[in-house]
C-alpha cells in the first residue's frame, strides 16, 4: 500500500539537514508542524510551518517538558485510517491526521559524555515526548512515516515525489525506529547503572546494552561463518573507534587480535613499548628507548612468530620505525598516530591495515556468549607492583629481577592460560600458551627461549601445583619467579626454588585468561 503524505509533524534535536528536508517537503504541497528551536529554524528559513501549541490549543510549558504529549497529536499519528471508529473519533474530536513524523531525541549521550555533568543534568536531558512520537508513529508505519535520521531525508522525499513510499519501506523505517529508542532507552539504563555504582561498571540484574553496526565483515573466524563488527556508541577510544589508515578490510580474526595486542601495549604509559601478537598471544614484547628501539627488540623477540602477526605500539610509528618495519610482513600495524611520512613508506604494500586507536581509561563490562546466555565480568585490570608481593625464598630478588618479575607479570595476564613467560627486565625470551598443563607451557616457553633462559626470570598466572615447574626452571638457569601463591604444595615449590637459589615471590592475585 502506497501513502501520500498530506501532513507531517518536525521536532528534531539534530537539525542536520531539517531545513531542507522541511523545504522539500513544502515543495511537494506537505502541511508541516513543528515545535521549538525547530520551528524557528523552519520559519527563518521562509518556509510556511504551524507551532504544535496553534494545533493543540496549549502552550508548550513545564520548561518544555510538555508539548506534544496532546490526543490531537498521538491521535493523529495512531489512527488506523481505515477504521471507521477511528476515523469518526478524529472527525468528533477535530483530529487530523499526521502521515509523517521526523524526530530525533534529545541529546543524552552528548550531555552524559561532557566532564563533569551532573545528574540533574544528564535526567533533564531524557527526552519523553521524542521516543513517544517515534514509538507511535513506528507502531502506526502502515499509515505513518516515521523518519529517525537524517541520512534518510533524500530517500523520503524522492520516494514521495515519485509515488514509491510503499508500505514495505515504512516498516523497514519502523524497525529502524524502534532501534532508534532501543539503543536511547539502553544508554539511559546504562547510565543510571553507573549511577547506582558509584560511576563504575555494576553487573546488573537485566543486562541491557545496544551496539550500532561498523561493517559487515568478509566472514567470521573461518570462511563459512558471518561476521559483522558492532560499537557501542557510549564507548571512547578502543578498538571500535579506530581510524584506518590504509590497506584492506579488516577481518574477523584481525580485530580479535588487534584487541589483545593494543590491551597489552597499553600497560605502559611511561615507557615506548611495542607487542607482536600472533592468535591473541604476544609472541614478542619489549620496551625501549625510543618507538624504533621498542620495536626492534618486540621484533627480535620471536622474528619466526611475528610474520604476519599484529603489531600494537604506544608512541608515535615515526618514519625511522616505518622503515624498519617495511620488509616485513605484518597484517596489522596500530599506533596512536602515524607520522605522514610513515603512512608513505608503508603504504607502497597494499594489503598492510595502518591503524590509528586512541587508548581509553574507560573499563568495559567483558562479555562472552553462550548457548541461552552471557557471561559478564568485570575486567582484570589489578596491576600488581613489588610493593604487593610477598618473597618467599631464602634469596630475595636483586634490583634487576625486580625489573624484570615486575615487566613479566604485566605481560603473563595477556598470554592464554596456562601460561608461562620468560623475560629479561624489559624484554620477552619465552612464552608457553594455552597449554593443558602448567609444566608443559614451561617446557615450551624454555625451548623457545634458549639459551637466554639464563639469568631470566619466570612469570606463571596462577600458582603451580607440584614442585616440578620450578625444577624445570632452575635446570634452565632462570633465577626468578613470579606466581600468585596459593596452592597446598606452595611449600614444595619454595624448597624447590630455594634449591637451585631461585628468587621467588608471590603477588596473591591470579591472572587466567581462558577467552
Amino acid at each position: 500500500m502506497k501513502m501520500a503524505v498530506k501532513r507531517a509533524l518536525i521536532s528534531v534535536s539534530d537539525k542536520t539537514g531539517i531545513v531542507e528536508f522541511a523545504k522539500g517537503l513544502h515543495e511537494l504541497g506537505v502541511e508541516i508542524i513543528s515545535t521549538g528551536g525547530t520551528m524557528k529554524a523552519i520559519s527563518e528559513a521562509g518556509i510556511p510551518v504551524m507551532s504544535v501549541s496553534d494545533l493543540t490549543g496549549f502552550p508548550e510549558m513545564m520548561d518544555g517538558r510538555v508539548k506534544t504529549l496532546h490526543p490531537k497529536i498521538h491521535g493523529g499519528i495512531l489512527a488506523v485510517r481505515d477504521n471507521p471508529a477511528h476515523v469518526k473519533a478524529m472527525e468528533e474530536h477535530g483530529i487530523a491526521g499526521i502521515d509523517l513524523v521526523a524526530v530525533n531525541l534529545y541529546p543524552f549521550r552528548e550531555t552524559i559524555a561532557r566532564p563533569g555533568v551532573i545528574r540533574a543534568e544528564a535526567v533533564e536531558n531524557i527526552d519523553i515526548g521524542g521516543p513517544s512520537m517515534v514509538r507511535a508513529a513506528a507502531k502506526n508505519y502502515k499509515y505513518v512515516t516515521i523518519v529517525v535520521d537524517p541520512a534518510q531525508y533524500g530517500e523520503v522525499l524522492e520516494r514521495i515525489r515519485e509515488d514509491r513510499l510503499t508500505e514495505e519501506f515504512r516498516f523497514d523505517l519502523s524497525r529502524k525506529a524502534f532501534l532508534h529508542t532501543g539503543l536511547y532507552d539502553c544508554a539511559i539504563a546504562d547510565y543510571m547503572t553507573k549511577e547506582i555504582n558509584g560511576g563504575g561498571e555494576g553487573l546488573p540484574d537485566i543486562f541491557a546494552k545496544a551496539y550500532v553496526k561498523i561493517q559487515n565483515l568478509r566472514y567470521g573466524e573461518n570462511p563459512h561463518q558471518k561476521a559483522a563488527f558492532y560499537r557501542d556508541p557510549e564507548a571512547k577510544g578502543g578498538i571500535a573507534s579506530a581510524r584506518q589508515l590504509h590497506g584492506k578490510e579488516l577481518s574477523y580474526n584481525n580485530i580479535v587480535d588487534m584487541e589483545a595486542a593494543w590491551d597489552l601495549a597499553c600497560e605502559w604509559k611511561d615507557t615506548p613499548a611495542c607487542v607482536v601478537v600472533k592468535h591473541t598471544n604476544p609472541c614478542g614484547t619489549a620496551l625501549g628507548t625510543s618507538a624504533l628501539d621498542a620495536f626492534k627488540r618486540a621484533f627480535a623477540a620471536d622474528s619466526k612468530s611475528a610474520f604476519g602477526g599484529i603489531v600494537a605500539m604506544n608512541r608515535e610509528c615515526d618514519k625511522e620505525t616505518a622503515e624498519e618495519m617495511k620488509p616485513i610482513f605484518f597484517e596489522v600495524i596500530m599506533a596512536p598516530k602515524f607520522s605522514q611520512e610513515a603512512v608513505d613508506i608503508l603504504s607502497v604494500k597494499k594489503n598492510i591495515r595502518l591503524v590509528e586507536v586512541a587508548d581509553t581509561e574507560e573499563k568495559e563490562l567483558q562479555l562472552h556468549k553462550v548457548s541461552g546466555g552471557l557471561l559478564v565480568q568485570t575486567p582484570d585490570d589489578s596491576s600488581e607492583t613489588r610493593a604487593d608481593c610477598t618473597c618467599v625464598t631464602e634469596r630475595a630478588p636483586t634490583e634487576e629481577e625486580w625489573q624484570a618479575l615486575e615487566f613479566g607479570w604485566k605481560i603473563v595476564k595477556h598470554v592464554k592460560s596456562n601460561a608461562i613467560v620468560l623475560t629479561g627486565k624489559d624484554i620477552t625470551y619465552g612464552v608457553g600458551a594455552g597449554q593443558m598443563n602448567r609444566v608443559g607451557a614451561a617446557d615450551i616457553a624454555i625451548a623457545e627461549a634458549g639459551e637466554k633462559c639464563k639469568g631470566s626470570i619466570m612469570a606463571s598466572d596462577a600458582f603451580f601445583p607440584f614442585g616440578d615447574t620450578i625444577e624445570a626452571a632452575g635446570k634452565a638457569g632462570i633465577t626468578a619467579v613470579i606466581q600468585p601463591g596459593g596452592s597446598i604444595r606452595d611449600q614444595e615449590s619454595i624448597d624447590m626454588a630455594n634449591k637451585y637459589g631461585i628468587a621467588m615471590v608471590f603477588t596473591g592475585h591470579r591472572h587466567f585468561r581462558h577467552s
